[in-house]
Order: C-alpha cells, then sequence, then structure tokens
C-alpha cells in the first residue's frame, strides 16, 4: 500500500456524532422571553384575581347556568377595563409617562446596588436601611444649610451617597473581619436605620418648628432636585440612567469589577489567585450603599422634600424584586425598574377608575418575579421556549457568572 493511498473506514464505523445544539439563541434573548412569558402569566394571574373580586362577575355568576353568556361578558369587561385603565395610567399621556419614570427613579438605584452586592456573592438585603441613612444625610444638608443654588444641591447628593455607603461599607466591613452573615446584618441595620429615623424626626435638629407630629423642614429650594415640565418628574432619573451606566463600566471594564465579579463567582479561587476577597466584599458594600443612599436623594430631594419616617416607603424591598427581575445585570435592572414604576404608577389610575385593589399591582410584581425565578416552571407551560444550559439556576448562583 502506497504512503498516498487512503485507507477507507468500514461501512458500518460513523463520525461522532456532534452534541446537539439546545437552542440558536444567545442566552439573553432566551432570558428574554422567559421574562416576557412570566409577565404574561402574571398578568393571567391578576385577570383571575380581578374576575374573582369583582361585584358584577359574583352577580352574574348567581344565575351562569341559566345565561352563561353573561358572567362571560362581566368577567371580560371587568379584565379589559381594568387593564386598560392600568396601561393608560402608566403610559396614556406624558404626565403619566413622566410619573411612571418617577416612581421607577429611585428603584433603579436601589436595584443597582442589590444587584452589584448580588454580582459580587453578597445578599444585600439592607437597601431599604442604606436607603433611609442617605435620605437622612441629604435632607439635613437641604434645610439645615443655607448654600448658593447648584452646590447646596450637589452637596446634599454627596452627603446622601457618603450616608448610604457608610451603612453599607459597615456590613462589608463585618463580613470581612467577623465573617458576619450579611443577611442578618443588613435586616437588622435596617431596623436600627428606622427607630434612628423616628427618634430623629422627635428632636430639636430634624423636628419641624411649631409640630408635634414627626416631619423635618422642607429642604430649601436650592437643595431641590430640577423638575421637568411642571410635573414630579426630576433631575434624579437620569443620574440613576447615569448610575447604571457606571455600574455597567464597573462591573464589566474594570480591574475593580472584574475582581468583584471573580470574587462572587468563586471566592476560595480568588483567594488563592492573589485577590484580597475581605476587601472585595467591603468595596462592594461601600458602593451599594451609596447607590441605596442615591435613592434616599431622590426621594427626599426630588419628590417627598420634608423627611418623614415614610420617606422610604418600599422602595428599599422593592429595590430587591427589581434586582432580582433585572438578573443582576444593569440593564436589566433599568428595565425592571421602569416595569415596576408603571406598574406603580398605573396601579393608581387602575383603583381610581376601576376600583380595583392598588395592591393587586404588588401581586403582579411578586408574580413575575415568582416565574422568572421558576424558568423551568414556565417553560411546561410555554413549551415554545428553548433550553439553555445553566438559566435555571441563575438565581441559586447570585449572577456571579
Amino acid at each position: 500500500m502506497s504512503d498516498t493511498e487512503q485507507v477507507t473506514p468500514p461501512a458500518d464505523t460513523a463520525p461522532p456524532a456532534r452534541p446537539k445544539e439546545r437552542s440558536g439563541l444567545p442566552g439573553w434573548a432566551i432570558q428574554t422571553l422567559v421574562t416576557l412569558s412570566a409577565i404574561v402569566l402574571a398578568l393571567v394571574v391578576g385577570a383571575v384575581l380581578i374576575i374573582i373580586g369583582d361585584d358584577q362577575v359574583k352577580e352574574s355568576s348567581s344565575y351562569f347556568f341559566s345565561a352563561p353568556a353573561d358572567t362571560v361578558t362581566a368577567a371580560l369587561s371587568a379584565v379589559g377595563e381594568a387593564y386598560k385603565a392600568l396601561l393608560l395610567g402608566a403610559v396614556g399621556s406624558w404626565n403619566a409617562i413622566a410619573e411612571s419614570l418617577t416612581q421607577a427613579t429611585p428603584l433603579i438605584c436601589g436595584g443597582l446596588g442589590v444587584s452589584l452586592a448580588f454580582r459580587t456573592g453578597l445578599f444585600n438585603i439592607g437597601a431599604q436601611g442604606q436607603l433611609i441613612i442617605g435620605a437622612i444625610f441629604a435632607a439635613w444638608i437641604g434645610f439645615a444649610w443655607h448654600l448658593p443654588p447648584g452646590i447646596h444641591l450637589i452637596i446634599a447628593i454627596i452627603a446622601g451617597i457618603v450616608g448610604g455607603a457608610i451603612w453599607g461599607g459597615l456590613v462589608g466591613l463585618l463580613k470581612a473581619r467577623t465573617g458576619a452573615h450579611e443577611v442578618i446584618v443588613t435586616i437588622m441595620l435596617n431596623y436600627v436605620a428606622i427607630y434612628l429615623l423616628q427618634w430623629l424626626l422627635t428632636t430639636h435638629a430634624f423636628q419641624r418648628p411649631g409640630r408635634s407630629d414627626p416631619i423635618s423642614p422642607v429642604v430649601d429650594g436650592s437643595a431641590q432636585y430640577p423638575q421637568f415640565a411642571g410635573n414630579r418628574l426630576h433631575l434624579g432619573f437620569l443620574i440613576s440612567i447615569l448610575a447604571a451606566v457606571f455600574v455597567w463600566w464597573l462591573l464589566n471594564r474594570s480591574t475593580v469589577g472584574f475582581e468583584l465579579r471573580a470574587v462572587g463567582a468563586n471566592p476560595d479561587a480568588s483567594r488563592t489567585a492573589g485577590m484580597s476577597v475581605g476587601r472585595a466584599y467591603t468595596l462592594a458594600m461601600l458602593i451599594a450603599g451609596a447607590l441605596a443612599g442615591l435613592a434616599g436623594t431622590q426621594q427626599v430631594l426630588g419628590t417627598d422634600l420634608p423627611l418623614t419616617d415614610g420617606v422610604a416607603a418600599s422602595v428599599g424591598f422593592d429595590s430587591i424584586t427589581v434586582a432580582l427581575l433585572g438578573r443582576g445585570t444593569p440593564v436589566g435592572t433599568v428595565l425592571a425598574g421602569l416595569l415596576f414604576g408603571a406598574l406603580n404608577a398605573g396601579g393608581l389610575q387602575m383603583q381610581l377608575q376601576t376600583q380595583t385593589a392598588l395592591t393587586l399591582t404588588t401581586v403582579l410584581q411578586a408574580v413575575i418575579v415568582l416565574f422568572v425565578a421558576a424558568p423551568a416552571l414556565v417553560r411546561s407551560i410555554f413549551r415554545f421556549l428553548p433550553k439553555e444550559r445553566g438559566i435555571g439556576v441563575v438565581l441559586a448562583k447570585g449572577w456571579n457568572g
């Protein structure tokens, strides 16, 4: 046999089979499909709750077997009117859009703080407390100091960021030095911040003169975020978008961000590679707290103006939900914040027009996150959704990829 003669393989021999691809779509596209499907399922669940609670449906269902069409018509009308009011209240006019963006503003910054900590392997449940401390610092600068316009606002914002960073950095420092679990520490610090605020509002330094209720003086006009077009939308929204750009750059384009993601993915391997895990934890919580503190400035310098014990509302806790829905990415967090802001703004209009309980929007938000956290369940309902390895464990791993 010559060297150039080719050997013919046996007829029953076949080349090794190539692994079958799960999907031709990139991972982000599949995640988007799962999220959109989760929103659809949440709307279906909401529709069921609307039907159950509607008086007209209850009345027509009493004679369902004699005239079933009446019940069906009443159910469709109830769902249609409620969701129409929700949509119009969210994006039906410029004022509605502005209110949706206003509602989304602190959620974006708070969600970014939670997401950044998640990417470092930390579960920051303390955005509420960090937001409150940031609001305290910013409000005090706003009403106790009297500075020229521009300078006053900048110093108040910086003060709020510093306040949130101190509260968040304390968690990171305790984690790094003592191994204290960040979930427990952040939950406890939430309570400390809440009761600290309530006490401060009874002191001479914070309580408005002539008032006995817990409320501070209104911050000076020079320390307030400039508003747009005569509605509640203010400059803080643009700052929240810039904050998202900063977090994206930090995580994806900087050496510090690489270390944070590496520690989040595998702290032991990062330590072996010479990275300081304790430093990463402290730095991540410092920045996360600063972002939540920025959200606090947007509340007290942009929408609420006087400091009260309800300044944070549920923004800090909702920020955790926003981060979950946004899958720990800056872009996803912005989109999730916009969605939740629209639901909050539209829910008010829905309640006014159709008497549908405002808590329905909270149910929708919770159900959306529930389905996003269980992509296998979503794919079992929408079987056309493609599969991708690892998408089902995103939440469990904390997005440390």
